[in-house]
């Protein structure tokens, strides 16, 4: 009964957005308010704020931007919450895409200024694939940006989702007075002194009620009735189940960096939001409660700690008990393995544990054994589905800039692909290395980390490719003759696995016309 309880404990979930819509900031508002951090900071390019917590990496906080998922647990009203602050530059698509495996729902951040952006789009895209539940919270509210409802009805079309408003904006941009919780019928107000407070929520269960004209003034209050009773009879009444279906998406307005709404999305959230949920594996589905412990991970970072030069294999408890030092099994490779040290996560702060449940997130110490989308279990040898690796948009060969440093740069290469920021691909004819990502922001960030983390030098060169595709043959004469054919082309990506690195589209369609017994699969899962 226990172990019931804390599955029911359990909200896992990630932060999705366009870069610069607020999601980091975000992240740390309701960190501060689950009490994790005495102190939010800000994503800026500037030395006297205090960086933000999801942001540990170097790079992260000299760019302003989120280069990697990280991990965040704190407890908030009895409920155990897991966020996972993912990147939004679509250079870094890929990692964010592994994520949402990972969660059980998500927070869409939308700019009010800016409206839907293409990122975002993808990324709900990927949402809706797999039915996650989604809550839309429309940030930077004390900006001037586009006009209520017609966020709403851009965010319906452009992102095919059915809203349910459940907090409303009073004024915007420079009006802008607080929010209106329809959620628990109360209304938040900026106190006048400090722009940076709240006042305390004024509950008005009766919206008639003459106390609104005292806290808005008349011409505030009147607009606010409009606006809800337009809400009222446009858009439909909350649905719980149609949410976890993912058929619906409750709507939030605040502005994150004055910690605006902040609190009525979390209160809401820790309330409506799913449970763990149960995960298709390869031989069947496995739902929470089951009693045996079973897992996958869905990431890998090197240098967690650069004074210790670890990896942390990030992995998503799926059913059972996780303990400590207990023996489990590495499918893929069918050895038996403890965790003398797992590790609860507050971003690059680790804690050691001794247990844990299904939704939680643990780091266990990593020697290179692990893959991403590895499955841990009890007994039972389970594979879990959905983590493939896509076909990259960019290549280029990697060369050595400082030859007494060769032993370090490839230390560095080889343990940044296990991340999967980028794949490698080893061309077959003269083993020159090939590093292919989804953006070409990615290189720069590779480069940066050899030569700060691993203290090894490189440099690039295009290589001129169009996809990269997984080759599956059901006829050795004919995989014979396009080896041959195309020798110069073929690769083998990190785990020996046959590469076609097909220079046009034209040459593609060529190869796939002409040799019909062989598969060109654009991602690695297949």
């Amino acid at each position: 009964m226990a172990f019931e309880k804390e599955i029911g404990k359990r909200r896992t979930f990630g932060i999705i957005s366009h870069p610069d819509a607020g999601k980091t900031t975000l992240t740390e508002k309701l960190l501060l308010f689950g009490g994790a951090i005495q102190e939010a900071g800000a994503v800026k390019s500037n030395k006297v704020k205090k960086a933000a917590t999801s942001d540990f990496m170097e790079i992260e906080k000299q760019r302003g931007i989120s280069v990697a998922t990280s991990v965040m647990g704190f407890y908030y009203k009895d409920k155990k919450i897991n966020i996972l602050d993912t990147p939004g530059h679509q250079d870094f698509a890929e990692d964010t895409y592994r994520t949402l495996t990972a969660c059980d729902s998500v927070i869409v951040v939308i700019d009010v200024a800016k409206g839907v952006e293409a990122q975002t789009e993808k990324l709900v895209k990927v949402c809706r694939m797999r039915d996650t539940p989604i809550i839309v919270f429309i940030n930077k509210l004390d900006r001037e940006g586009k006009d209520g409802f017609d966020l709403i009805d851009e965010v319906e079309q452009k992102l095919g989702l059915t809203l349910c408003p459940l907090s409303w904006p009073v004024g915007m941009g420079q009006r802008f007075q607080g929010v209106y919780n329809m959620w628990e019928k109360n209304l938040h107000l900026y106190s006048s002194d400090n722009k940076q407070r709240i006042s305390e929520g004024t509950s008005i269960e009766d919206i008639n009620d003459p106390l609104l004209e005292q806290s808005v003034g008349d011409e505030a209050a009147l607009e606010l009735r409009n606006d809800l009773e337009l809400l009222e009879a446009v858009y439909p009444k909350f649905d719980h189940e149609a949410y976890l279906k993912g058929a619906q998406c409750p709507v939030f307005f605040g502005s994150a960096l004055n910690n605006f709404g902040v609190q009525e999305l979390l209160d809401c959230f820790q309330e409506i939001a799913p449970e763990p949920q149960a995960k298709e594996a390869e031989e069947r589905v496995v739902a929470p409660n089951e009693n045996q412990f079973s897992g996958f991970v869905f990431k890998i970072h090197a240098n967690i700690d650069p004074n210790h030069r670890n990896r942390i294999a990030f992995l998503k408890v799926v059913s059972g008990k996780f303990e400590r030092n207990k023996t489990y099994i590495h499918t893929r490779t069918s050895k038996t393995f403890r965790v003398s040290a797992p590790t609860a996560f507050m971003a690059s702060k680790k804690s050691t544990i001794d247990e844990a449940f299904p939704g939680d997130i643990i780091g266990i110490p990593d020697n290179g054994s692990f893959r991403i989308g590895d499955t841990v279990s009890e007994k039972e040898s389970l594979h879990y589905m959905g983590i493939p690796s896509f076909s990259p948009e960019h290549f280029r060969f990697i060369n050595n800039a400082d030859p007494l440093k060769a032993k370090q740069l490839n230390k560095g290469v080889d343990q940044l692909m296990d991340e999967g920021v980028a794949q490698l691909f080893t061309l077959k004819q003269n083993n020159r290395k090939i590093i292919g990502t989804v953006g070409a922001l990615q290189y720069e960030v590779i480069q940066y980390r050899l030569e700060h983390e691993y203290n090894a030098k490189c440099t690039y060169e295009n290589f001129p490719a169009f996809k990269a595709c997984w080759i599956e043959s059901h006829d050795d004469a004919q995989l014979q003759e396009f080896s041959t054919l195309k020798q110069r082309y073929l690769a083998e990506d990190k785990f020996g696995r046959l590469v076609f690195l097909a220079d046009s589209q034209f040459s593609l369609q060529m190869a796939q016309d002409k040799f019909d017994k062989i598969t060109f699969h654009l991602k690695s899962e297949f």
